[in-house]
């Protein structure tokens, strides 16, 4: 038992430390065939080193904190992705931080809800979680979407579905102050509704599959999560040349390159999510879903906001017709899944039938 922990331990050090090398080697190079498929090999290590190093911090600090670490962690990195893609994107850069951050509300609020319940359900036929906490969540999360998503469809100051710079700045400021009055209530005042619950609506202990990690290991594991996020998306970054040509020669749209990219980038919280939901802890796997979809806007608009200062080129923020019902029918599918605190196999296969028309209609407008 012990040296299987030395192995994975001793694996889940090399493979983020691996990543970055291969990173750097490959940066600024032409890439053949080969080191793109050894790039990805490095990035999907890299996932999963990243997936163990969060839940070692969150056995540590515990709920809300350790879907927070993670959550956060990712989506900066995510934000400087998009800072970079649009830097060189050209003409088509306009839309790059629209189409990664409504891939992002999909992909969470969808995808790894539906994936988490679904597991959560066919192992206890229900799935358990606050109700409050999580309802919070997601009327902030619904905000976030609606103040940068559709409002610039709509307002007529400036042509097209783009914000003024008078409106662009209220929307970043906006976003930040949700998202830090959202990150005060779930980690102060009312942390208690953000807990893992059993049936009977009473808060989880902690976790005691292990006793928790020292502060030295958490610290160490902190340091690989970061070395391991910076892996995942700069090699996210690397290989997305070759995946924008092959989309390009299927004759895709432009955001379906925005798409795969989120899939790959979100891949750490997607696993941590499954895991906490067959550990019967569902709240934290819904802590992980909308922490991540409300970190992806409020963090998203107020970097390329100030970025737009020195970027050539519009900035697109408005969806079309057909991400706007999928938006709306994704808040208010979600809202009767949260509202009774408790979700079953249906809810989860309703969640991933609406990521799937996502994933479908992104490559098939």
């Amino acid at each position: 038992m012990k040296s299987g922990t030395a192995l994975l331990s001793q694996w889940t050090t090399l493979a983020p430390v691996l990543a970055v090398i291969a990173l750097a080697a490959a940066w600024g190079r032409e890439l053949p065939g080969f080191v793109v498929a050894i790039l990805t090999i490095c990035l999907f290590a890299a996932v999963l080193a990243a997936v163990h190093h969060a839940e070692v911090v969150a056995h540590r600090v515990g709920e809300p904190f350790g879907s927070i670490v993670l959550a956060v962690a990712v989506t900066v990195i995510e934000v400087g992705l998009i800072v970079m893609l649009m830097i060189g994107g050209g003409d088509k850069a306009s839309t790059y931080a629209r189409d990664t951050v409504f891939a992002a509300v999909m992909i969470t609020c969808n995808g790894i809800v539906g994936v988490s319940l679904l597991v959560a359900t066919l192992r206890n036929r229900v799935a358990f979680f606050n109700a409050e906490g999580t309802g919070g969540a997601l009327a902030t999360g619904c905000a976030l979407a609606t103040l940068t998503l559709v409002l610039p469809t709509f307002t007529t100051s400036k042509p097209g579905p783009e914000f003024t710079g008078g409106q662009l700045a209220f929307a970043a400021v906006a976003s930040l102050l949700l998202y830090g009055l959202f990150i005060g209530v779930q980690t102060v005042r009312h942390r208690d509704y953000f807990l893992p619950v059993r049936p009977d609506g009473s808060p989880c202990g902690p976790d005691e599959h292990a006793e928790p990690p020292s502060i030295r290991d958490t610290w160490v594991s902190l340091a690989l999560l970061i070395v391991a996020l910076v892996g995942v998306v700069g090699n996210a970054k690397l290989i997305s040349p070759s995946i924008e040509r092959g989309i390009d020669a299927a004759g895709l749209p432009v955001s379906a390159v925005g798409v795969v990219i989120a899939l790959m980038v979100l891949l750490p919280e997607t696993l941590a999510a499954v895991r906490a939901a067959r550990n019967e802890r569902t709240q934290t796997s819904l802590n992980l879903a909308y922490g991540s979809a409300m970190a992806s806007i409020g963090l998203t608009i107020p970097v390329i906001a100030l970025a737009s200062i020195w970027l050539s080129g519009p900035l697109i923020l408005g969806e079309g017709p057909t991400n706007m019902v999928l938006l709306v029918l994704t808040a208010v599918v979600s809202a009767l899944t949260v509202v009774p605190g408790r979700a079953t196999l249906l809810q989860g296969g309703v969640h991933l039938v609406l990521f799937a028309a996502f994933i479908f209609l992104s490559f098939s407008p």
